[in-house]
């Protein structure tokens, strides 16, 4: 049987989550704009415990949870949502990285393509920004600084707490794409300073089609958001359009599932890990990134393709070598090459990533299989 080790794709959905998703589709289905009746109201009363359970897991009050169709949409209203701000204050220079995901990277280009100016922060080898560059691109005209928490590639783990320093004395708008850590490693998420957070159901043990954006509140202000779709007074009027509350009610269960069991997942996947590694290391592998999360591992070994390693991984383990999002035609990582890797060492990279329900890792047959193209 095939062992799933693509999870930084898509994670299986927790069975207590999927139960519910289906009763709430063929029991509780009622919609929760729907104020006359009692379906709606069990309904709408099942939004509200999701909202409450999203915000739990990182401390924020639940009104400031927007439900979305995922972090992709998330970080759309999140960087689209600025624009008209920007324009009316004259901020208009933002500052992101080269290894963001293109749910940011593609908004952000849609708006230097609109008269806004784009810093983009370099990494180096270890796929983490210098926070000295970041410093040095901050100005009184920054409106908005986008960068990710962990990197959906390498799992790099970029420094939340330091850069919320930095930005202390500034009023400039933090978001922070978290669809990688919300719910599987939430530290530093709780942090005031970050204004934005955008998060995926499916990345924790959720249905697909459902996460959320996190609008944390400066006092008693919201970020100035304009909506960028149009048709409802659904969720503050920045996402209308009727709201899919078994996924909704799911993805809370998910996340008061995540909440108390965190850290066990966390010391689970970190062994995964580490018993992959001591295997790899006979081979000659080289770790692409530092700091990274215990959920995954980037690696090239030196005379092995990624391509060929996953057509005689068939059958033993599903992996990946890059992005699920930019995977239908292959190109190199954009990624990787913002990281200085030679295209030999991007064609030969491999991303294995896992979870708590990944009970073991068939490490023998893996290391067989890469010995059998050396």
């Amino acid at each position: 049987m095939t062992v799933y080790l693509d999870t930084n794709a898509t994670t299986p959905v927790d069975k207590k989550v999927a139960d519910l998703v289906y009763k709430m589709m063929v029991e509780d289905f009622g919609n929760a704009s729907s104020r006359t009746h009692e379906y709606g109201v069990d309904a709408k009363r099942a939004v509200e415990t999701a909202r409450s359970q999203v915000a739990n897991l990182i401390d924020v009050d639940k009104t400031e949870v927007l439900f979305t169709s995922g972090a992709t949409e998330s970080n759309n209203i999140a960087i689209l949502g600025l624009k008209q701000y920007g324009i009316d204050k004259n901020k208009k220079h933002i500052i992101t990285t080269r290894i963001e995901h293109k749910a940011v990277i593609e908004p952000i280009e849609h708006l230097e393509k609109n008269g806004f100016e784009v810093t983009y922060l370099n990494v180096g080898e270890n796929g983490l920004i210098d926070l000295d560059e970041l410093k040095t691109a901050l100005r009184p005209d920054t409106m908005l600084v986008s960068i990710m928490h962990i990197n959906n590639e390498t799992g790099c783990i970029q420094p939340l707490d330091k850069i919320c320093e930095i930005l202390a004395s500034c009023d400039t708008y933090f978001h922070v794409d978290a669809a990688q850590s919300f719910g599987k490693y939430c530290q530093h998420l709780d942090n005031p300073r970050i204004d934005l957070i955008s998060v995926s159901g499916h990345k924790v043990y959720a249905p697909n089609g459902i996460g959320a954006l996190i609008t944390r509140k400066r006092g008693f202000f919201r970020p100035p958001l304009a909506p960028i779709m149009f048709g409802g007074g659904q969720e503050r009027k920045l996402r209308p359009g009727t709201l899919a509350t078994p996924l909704i009610a799911g993805f809370g269960l998910a996340c008061e599932i995540a909440a108390k069991n965190q850290d066990k997942w966390q010391q689970h996947a970190l062994d995964l890990k580490e018993s992959l590694m001591v295997a790899l290391d006979e081979l000659g592998a080289v770790y692409n990134g530092e700091n990274t999360s215990p959920f995954v591992l980037n690696f090239s070994i030196p005379g092995i393709n990624s391509e060929a390693a996953m057509v005689v991984l068939k059958g033993v383990a599903a992996v990946s070598n890059g992005s699920a999002c930019t995977s239908q035609s292959y190109t190199r990582s954009h990624v990787l090459q913002a990281m200085g890797l030679t295209d030999a060492e991007i064609d030969g990279a491999i991303r294995m990533s896992w979870c708590h329900m990944t009970e073991a890792l068939p490490i023998d047959a893996i290391i067989g299989k890469f010995k059998s193209l050396l």
